[in-house]
């Protein structure tokens, strides 16, 4: 089976930074691509960012992060990071992990179970 495991999250004031990390590991074949998504009491869970696997991946950002979040992949570690720089009390949410993948045994997307990012004065 797959598991993704995220780690990073916490308590940060605002204008503040935290780097997210996220490892995919399991019977993977190959891994198109990963992302995060991110869900706020009480709203639906939307896309952060998303990265393509490859030599050149290619990168989707939500127009709320674009110019303060970084996403990056590890392609030989199936490991996506997220550098939040410029945080904003409106960033608090459950960050999740994304990876579209290739297994033994089925082609499809898996999460991770999240991780709590709070900002806060």
């Amino acid at each position: 089976q797959v598991q993704l495991v995220e780690s990073g999250g916490g308590l940060v004031k605002p204008g503040g930074s935290l780097r997210l990390s996220c490892v995919a590991s399991g019977s993977i074949l190959r891994v198109f691509a990963m992302g995060w998504y991110r869900q706020a009491p009480g709203k639906q869970r939307e896309l952060v960012a998303t990265i393509t696997s490859g030599e050149v991946g290619k990168i989707n950002y939500a127009d709320s992060v674009k110019g303060r979040f970084t996403i990056s992949m590890d392609n030989a570690r199936n490991t996506v990071y997220l550098q939040m720089n410029s945080l904003r009390p409106e960033d608090t949410a459950v960050y999740y992990c994304n990876a579209n993948l290739i297994t033994t045994a089925t082609t499809g997307d898996f999460w991770g179970q999240g991780t709590q990012v709070t900002v806060s004065s």
